[in-house]
């Protein structure tokens, strides 16, 4: 296969893109918010509607499952026909679906809306990594993925937090209605304003035919991963656990047919080049899903621990460890400044940062007394912030920076459906490892939470390996273009020598 054109940008910046960038990562905020926030409105939910525990865990299950599913395809189409008129469909879509999650009067209504809302979500995921590409260039770029950077690592922190101050403030036995319908007047206000200020057209993608076979393949590898981790608290791992072999059945057919759409010159779903053409695109996609593994599971964690083990509300739970969000929301917006400038460098410092302030959280959590251990937790969970916001944000900007952008809304599906995996993975393992020391020990919940918390810090550790590697590579690639550039310049003088003489 012939190697990717290199990435194109917009010659003459838009006028409106900062303002089209604070729309599409409002909207952005509140579909990734909604991955998390409905965890902590479970047993209202179950207690209001009288469902049972398998039936309500589909309304936060089935939202990441159906997400998902949706992102490389969605992605696709924006490329194709437009990622103004993608993000509008699905940002109207979400509106409708939160509303209708709201009103749900059964268990069963909600986890229908449920899934529509996840498929719009999915929808309007990948149209901001593309819109980004598409608006910016150069140093802008990096800064507006690094706000980009800094919604998702906030929105996936603040989930708890956000969801237990509704709660506390709607009260009553229908207050996580709420959860939903805050997102209906936001969402209004955002949609009006996209049709106003994003930027017509798409990234120049041909339209032609849509790979539907290659949909067909990718969605469903991706179902049979994530259903068994979706119902993983019920079971799923143990009745479901082949679908991962026909998860890898389906995803190598996927590579193996993207392959021939392309010899045959035709436009794939995902274009095998990205990965063995794209500078730095394989090793992101890499380090994304493997950081993603780790850092979303924490939380899950910490609400165990702090919940059932030491009593505290979910709005206490969640504040307790806010100091993390706000290390990340900070760090994020100046990694991206400084990502052009450093590179790789930068997600390898706050990777380990990320490792040393977990160490020392996990320590905290065996040896503080109970009194005193949320500001304990505070100042390591700070560290571990600030380290966050410099691998996400960069790490997007590094992935995505020579993609071109014709096929930025697939690329930047496909990576974050691989951070989604590797959340599914996390959300499923961590609080099952925390749930077998807990039953081993006989309820001892710190020695519990330390030991998940163990598990999430190989998982970044993991990262932290890939991401020297491709430092390596990267310092090897600069070696050899600056001795290109001496041989070429010696060659250069001694040419002029010798005309002189």
């Amino acid at each position: 296969m012939k190697p990717l054109a290199p990435p194109g940008a917009t010659e003459t910046p838009d006028p409106n893109r900062w303002r089209a960038l604070s729309v599409t990562l409002v909207a952005g905020f509140m579909s990734l918010l909604d991955v998390s926030i409905v965890s902590v409105a479970l047993p209202s939910i179950q207690q209001s509607l009288g469902a049972g525990p398998a039936a309500v865990q589909w309304v936060v299950s089935g939202y990441a499952l159906t997400f998902g599913l949706a992102l490389v395809p969605a992605g696709r189409l924006g490329d194709a026909y437009g990622r103004r008129r993608m993000f509008l469909i699905g940002l109207a879509a979400f509106v409708l679906c939160s509303a209708l999650a709201g009103a749900a009067p059964t268990v069963e209504m909600l986890i229908v809306a449920r899934l529509a809302q996840g498929l719009a979500a999915g929808m309007l995921a990948p149209q901001n990594s593309g819109l980004i590409q598409q608006m910016f260039s150069g140093a802008e770029r990096g800064r507006a993925f690094g706000l980009f950077g800094a919604t998702v690592g906030i929105s996936t922190a603040v989930g708890p937090v956000v969801g237990g101050l509704i709660l506390a403030l709607a009260g009553g036995p229908d207050g996580w209605r709420w959860i939903f319908y805050v997102n209906v007047p936001i969402g209004v206000v955002a949609l009006v304003l996209a049709a106003r200020l994003l930027p017509r057209g798409g990234g120049g993608g041909r339209r032609g035919r849509i790979d539907v076979l290659g949909a067909v393949l990718l969605g469903g590898g991706v179902f049979c991963v994530l259903l068994p981790l979706a119902q993983a608290e019920s079971g799923g791992l143990a009745r479901l656990w082949w679908l991962f072999l026909v998860g890898a059945a389906l995803v190598t057919a996927f590579v193996f047919w993207e392959r021939r759409v392309v010899a045959r010159g035709g436009e794939p779903l995902v274009d095998p080049r990205l990965v063995t053409s794209t500078p730095g695109y394989a090793t992101g996609l890499a380090l994304g899903a493997v950081y993603f593994l780790g850092f979303s599971g924490v939380w899950l964690v910490f609400a165990l621990f702090l919940q059932n083990g030491l009593g505290y509300s979910p709005l206490q739970s969640g504040l307790s460890v806010t100091a993390f969000a706000l290390g990340s929301a900070v760090s994020a917006v100046v990694g991206g400044r400084l990502v052009e400038r450093f590179g790789r460098r930068l997600t390898v410092t706050g990777l380990v940062a990320v490792i040393i302030g977990l160490s020392v959280t996990t320590a905290v959590v065996l040896l503080a007394p109970p009194g005193s251990l949320v500001w304990a937790m505070a100042p390591p969970l700070l560290l571990a912030g600030v380290g966050g916001g410099l691998v996400i944000a960069p790490n997007i900007t590094l992935t995505l920076r020579e993609v071109p952008v014709r096929m930025a809304g697939s690329a930047g599906g496909a990576l974050q459906t691989g951070q989604r995996i590797g959340a599914a993975i996390g959300t499923a393992a961590l609080p099952g490892v925390f749930y077998l020391v807990l039953d081993a020990t006989g309820g001892e919940f710190p020695v519990a939470a330390a030991v998940a918390l163990g598990v999430a810090l190989l998982s970044v550790s993991a990262a932290l390996v890939i991401a020297v590697l491709d430092l390596r590579h990267e310092r090897r690639a600069a070696q050899r273009k600056a001795a290109k550039r001496r041989c070429t310049d010696q060659e250069l003088h001694s040419h002029d020598h010798a005309a002189h003489v």
